[in-house]
């Protein structure tokens, strides 16, 4: 079967966000279920965030020929799917731990392959990227939101079922044929002269990058341990589903009408303003278990997470051109990958013996990032959502 080149990935974002939208919310929550202890999830969650990092940062630039890219997205997607089905197999902490990590390597490099596809696809036939990349936003909001409400009618083993379904429809979508196939041609043409010594000896750019690693690792509490610890308070998995539903919707609305809302900013006050949501987030989120500041907690989402997206962007994109390719990849490694998976790793003992105080500690953490926003020159490229 062939289908329109951007329907064909409108799916492949739809079903992968939509797996994503099950796994990043609710892992922690079928973990639990399984009788792993909450310094354990973070060990595993954690675990799967390295395994991520690595993935993304081998798998995805070893292919250079988007010729290639489908062949490649197909076989990640049946890779992923191997280690789905394998959580069905046992619980035990090495086996987990073996599902988890491979589960993550293959699954990491899908988005950004997808993305270079896309790339490739929009010269070739001129195609609107966000038309068809908002597809994934929405598909998160209804993964997570879907997900909540069968958790509460028939237990935390719906996760594992929906997180195969998911995965293996994935499968499916990308093995139909897109009617446009990529040109084959490498999608780099050269290194980039900077040497990484020269890049990251730059006061500005290392600062830059502590800052937005320490602003993205203090979301590392959310991701892993905000459904045990809203759950344990008392709130049902719909009313989960739903609030972190309600993150993703706030962070697109914000991605969508960034241009009017920002265009005057410089990436130095963009790191301000979500270092500022930061400390006022996750100091909410320690201090409260309501349902109207939890409502507050996550529209906040839209300045933690999107605005400190957005002034990553703007700053490579101020870079001279030679920097930007290496800078956007270890800004990918470190502020999307490592520092989250770091931060769960400590969160993981931390809510064991802090609980609550776990969000407070995220809180600190976002404060040294409004003293080491580095000095860069106003830009307003434009980002589209995730």
């Amino acid at each position: 079967m062939e289908l329109r080149s951007t329907r064909w990935l409108a799916l492949s974002y739809f079903t992968y966000f939509f797996s994503y939208g099950i796994f990043l919310p609710f892992w922690g929550l079928w973990l639990k279920g399984e009788g792993i202890s909450s310094e354990s999830i973070g060990l595993l969650l954690g675990a799967g965030l390295v395994a991520r990092f690595l993935g993304t940062l081998i798998i995805s630039p070893s292919i250079k020929d988007p010729s290639y890219l489908i062949t490649g997205l197909r076989i990640l997607a049946l890779l992923t799917l191997a280690f789905a089905v394998g959580f069905w197999f046992g619980n035990g902490w090495a086996w987990l731990m073996i599902n988890i990590a491979g589960f993550s390597l293959f699954f990491g490099p899908l988005v950004p392959l997808t993305d270079a596809l896309a790339g490739t696809l929009q010269r070739q036939i001129n195609m609107d990227y966000g038309k068809v990349r908002v597809w994934g936003s929405i598909a998160f909001v209804i993964g997570s939101a879907v997900t909540g409400k069968l958790v509460e009618v028939y237990g935390h083993n719906a996760i594992l079922y929906t997180l195969t379904a998911g995965v293996a429809a994935m499968l499916l979508g990308m093995l139909l044929r897109p009617s446009v196939k990529p040109a084959g041609e490498p999608r780099e043409s050269g290194a980039p002269g900077i040497t990484w010594k020269a890049l990251l000896g730059e006061k500005p750019v290392w600062r830059f990058l502590l800052c937005v690693t320490l602003l993205q690792g203090a979301h590392a509490a959310y991701y892993g341990f905000s459904a045990i610890y809203w759950q344990d308070v008392g709130y049902s998995s719909t009313t989960i589903g739903y609030l972190w539903s309600l993150g993703v919707v706030a962070e697109v609305l914000v991605f969508t009408f960034s241009k009017q809302l920002f265009s005057r900013w410089s990436a130095r006050d963009l790191l301000l303003l979500s270092a500022f949501c930061g400390v006022v987030r996750w100091g909410m989120m320690g201090a409260f278990t309501a349902l109207p500041w939890l409502i507050v907690i996550q529209i906040l989402h839209c300045g933690t997470f999107t605005v400190c997206h957005l002034a990553g962007m703007r700053f490579i994109a101020a870079r001279p051109r030679d920097q930007v390719i290496r800078l956007q990849s270890v800004y990918s490694a470190l502020a999307m990958g490592g520092g989250v998976a770091v931060m769960t790793m400590v969160s993981g003992f931390l809510f064991e013996h802090l609980h609550a105080g776990l969000f407070w500690v995220m809180a600190l953490l976002a404060v040294p990032a409004i003293f080491l926003r580095p000095q860069v020159t106003p830009s307003a490229p434009e980002v589209t959502a995730r």
